[in-house]
C-alpha cells in the first residue's frame, strides 16, 4: 500500500506571495500537489477554470456547503472561498505531499479536520511592501485594496498560532525555507 501524503497550509495576508511561493516549490518537486479551490469570485485575466480555482456561483457554491463538501471555507471581502474534502483526500491517497494555499480563517479550519497538517505563515517584510504588493497587482479597486490591506493586518495578528513563520523578502531564500521545512 503507498504511503498516504502528508498536508501542509500556506497562508499569509493577500499580497504575501502565497501563490508565488507555491509555485517555486513545485518547479522543486513533481510530488507537490495544491488542491484545487473553490470560488465565487470572477476569475481574473490569465485564469483558467478547474486550474486555478473553480469558478461558482453563490448559488452553487451553498449548494456545496449544505452538501458538506468542503472542509473549510470563509468569506473573503465580497467573495466566498472553500476547499474540497475530496480534493484533499485524492491528493494524498495518491502520496502526494498535498499544499494549501488559503486564507487565515480556512488555515484553522484544515487543522480541525486533518489535525496532522502543519501550518506556515507567510509575512511580507513589511506593511508598505504588503501595500505596494497589492496595489501593484492593478487588479483591485482603491476601496478593494484598502478591504486587503485591513483584512491583511488582522490576518498578521494570528501568525504566532502557525507551526512556522517565514518572512517573504527574498522570494528564493523564501521558497529554500518553506522547501526545507516541508522535506523534514
Amino acid at each position: 500500500m503507498e504511503k498516504k501524503g502528508s498536508v501542509f497550509v500556506i497562508s499569509g495576508p493577500s499580497g504575501s506571495g502565497k501563490n508565488t511561493v507555491y509555485d517555486g516549490l513545485c518547479l522543486r518537486d513533481d510530488n507537490i500537489a495544491q488542491t484545487v479551490s473553490v470560488t465565487t469570485r470572477a476569475p481574473r485575466d490569465g485564469e483558467t477554470d478547474g486550474k486555478d480555482y473553480y469558478f461558482v456561483s453563490t448559488e452553487e457554491f451553498f449548494r456545496k456547503v449544505d452538501n458538506d463538501e468542503f472542509v473549510e471555507y470563509v468569506n473573503y471581502g465580497k467573495n466566498y472561498y472553500g476547499t474540497l474534502k475530496s480534493e484533499i483526500e485524492r491528493l494524498r491517497n495518491s502520496g502526494k505531499t498535498v499544499i494549501l494555499v488559503i486564507e487565515v480563517e480556512g488555515a484553522f479550519n484544515i487543522k480541525k479536520v486533518f489535525p496532522d497538517a502543519e501550518t506556515i505563515f507567510l509575512v511580507p517584510p513589511s506593511t508598505q511592501e504588503l501595500r505596494r504588493r497589492i496595489a501593484g497587482r492593478g487588479q483591485n479597486s482603491d476601496e478593494e485594496t484598502e478591504i486587503r490591506l485591513s483584512i491583511a493586518v488582522k490576518e498578521m495578528e494570528q501568525k504566532d498560532k502557525y507551526d512556522y513563520c517565514v518572512v517573504n523578502d527574498e522570494l528564493e531564500k523564501c521558497i529554500d525555507e518553506v522547501y526545507k521545512i516541508i522535506k523534514k
